[in-house]
């Protein structure tokens, strides 16, 4: 179980990680200024131009919900249709993403990319006087799934079979509670020091899916899998009944932590979104889970309006 002086660590790691990024962004921030100061030397003026009639109306028509800043995984950054595109087309929100298809939640912790982008979203969106209305963070499911997810599961044979609770609780009550306790605290940290203020953070939990060997589009491209089958057949689990049931323990133990770290006193502006039984698990279920771990266009489409009441429901 991680302790509380744990937390505290990973809390002061995440703003150490904001403040080496915030040095960085500085530095390149000084030497836009530099550039823009001898563009405005040498530019002349320009006349604005404008706009045909057609071009005005199609802007005038446009209304935002508000401005979101994204970072994550491939539920965010999916081919052909993913939350942020929904919440843009069908919910009239602007989204400003760094998400990346594959990414484990420890790699957005720990390595500096993706809060580094992170960080020029907030500093783009400033220059136009843009406050995001909320932040979405969607990781965790590449921590779990994938070539060791077996390591997750004792054999079928075994007189302890079933999900391994010593090794659960090493990946997702340790392992990817303190990354997420640390990835928390640094976009904390750079929203309060580019922004001067703390912006809602929004985070969603898994729902249950069905493990029944189908990767992404057959299996090829960019997101492959399949993710648990191969896991679930090392490990002597054949019937798909039984492994659903046993994704299940997984995918509580999974919504359980993450509700957990929301809770903490740090984090009294982040919102944990629970997307447990949207999508079915039932003989319909093809028509919402397109594979192993990501939704059809139907199951992005009711996981995104969970997204959208959450953010509806912000003051």
């Amino acid at each position: 179980m991680v302790t509380d002086s744990t937390i505290r660590k990973a809390l002061v790691i995440g703003r150490s990680q904001a403040n080496q990024v915030l040095k960085m962004r500085d530095k390149a921030l000084k030497r836009r200024r530099a550039a823009a100061r001898k563009l405005s030397k040498r530019r002349r003026p320009e006349r604005a131009q404008p706009l045909p009639p057609k071009v005005l109306r199609a802007v005038a028509e446009v209304a935002t919900a508000g401005t979101l800043v994204a970072e994550g995984d491939s539920w965010f950054d999916y081919p052909f249709v993913d939350v942020l595109r929904l919440l843009e087309d069908a919910y009239a929100y602007d989204v400003e993403s760094v998400a990346h298809k594959g990414d484990p939640v420890e790699e957005m912790a720990y390595g500096v990319g993706q809060l580094v982008e992170f960080t020029r979203r907030l500093e783009k969106l400033l220059r136009r006087n843009v406050i995001p209305k909320a932040l979405l963070l969607s990781g965790g499911g590449n921590d779990v799934a994938g070539p060791e997810f077996g390591m997750l599961l004792n054999h079928a044979s075994s007189a302890v079979a079933g999900v391994n609770q010593q090794v659960i609780a090493g990946v997702i009550d340790e392992r990817v509670r303190v990354a997420y306790a640390t990835i928390l605290s640094a976009v904390t940290k750079l929203c309060e020091e580019r922004l001067g203020r703390r912006i809602p953070i929004l985070v969603h939990g898994y729902d249950y899916p069905v493990p029944d060997g189908r990767g992404f589009m057959g299996g090829w491209w960019v997101l492959p899998g399949p993710w648990l089958d191969p896991g679930f057949r090392e490990k002597g689990f054949s019937d798909i009944s039984e492994r659903i049931q046993l994704m299940k323990e997984i995918i509580d133990r999974f919504n359980t932590m993450l509700k957990s770290i929301t809770s903490l006193s740090d984090f009294s502006h982040v919102q944990y979104i629970d997307l447990r039984k949207t999508l079915s698990v039932d003989s319909d279920y093809k028509q919402y889970w397109a594979n192993e771990l990501h939704p059809t266009q139907k199951g992005f489409e009711l996981v995104t309006r969970r997204f959208a009441d959450a953010l509806a429901a912000l003051p």
